[in-house]
């Protein structure tokens, strides 16, 4: 039986920092996991840029409120659990991913958890797993499934390199040339249609 692994943003729904970086000014905020390949690093980093400009969880979920999935995002899920079990697995926040999983059909999704001061300042971290996307598909494979993998940032390799078939979707030209043996499409018929195609072996 399959399992279809998926990343959030970046594939289902635009970069959370991104348009939080857009939305208060601050360029500093648009790297991501496309950029830094240390997860901790990166989220260290941008918690001392939120306090440094004394911004907090509401300014970001007033963002996250007005940011819609990416085009077909959810057409291509509903289509996808028609034959599939999907979970989205993701290094974003419950804090954060819940008016998109809304928006996207109410999806399965494992993430992590901010740690939240009662003024709003978000003063840490908790991550579900150490590398939570490798971990979550090889716990999968443990107990009987196959898993198809796919992502756009350096935190998905794991995930997709350790699946049945793995496929890079809208990354960057860096990642793909990097990894010039998976495939990489950017259109969601292209990656259905690649899903559909593995589950046939």
């Amino acid at each position: 039986m399959y399992i279809t692994c998926l990343d959030m943003e970046g594939v289902l729904v635009p970069e959370i920092w991104i348009a939080f970086a857009e939305a208060s000014g601050i360029p500093e905020l648009k790297k991501t996991t496309r950029d830094e390949p240390d997860y901790d690093k990166l989220m260290r980093w941008r918690l001392g840029i939120l306090k440094e400009h004394r911004l907090g969880l509401r300014e970001i979920q007033d963002v996250i409120a007005k940011i819609d999935p990416l085009p077909g995002a959810k057409e291509f899920l509903d289509e996808l659990r028609s034959f599939s079990q999907v979970i989205i697995i993701s290094d974003t926040f419950t804090q954060f991913a819940q008016p998109l999983m809304k928006k996207l059909g109410w999806p399965t999704l494992f993430c992590n958890t901010l740690e939240v001061a009662p003024d709003g300042e978000i003063t840490g971290f908790k991550m579900r797993i150490e590398q939570s996307k490798l971990s979550t598909v090889k716990a999968l494979q443990s107990i009987g499934f196959e898993t198809i993998a796919s992502g756009d940032s350096y935190n998905d390799l794991g995930m997709i390199r350790a699946s049945k078939a793995g496929f890079l979707f809208k990354s960057t030209d860096r990642i793909k040339a990097d990894n010039p043996d998976l495939p990489a499409y950017e259109t969601f018929d292209e990656l259905m249609a690649a899903i559909r195609e593995a589950m046939k072996d």
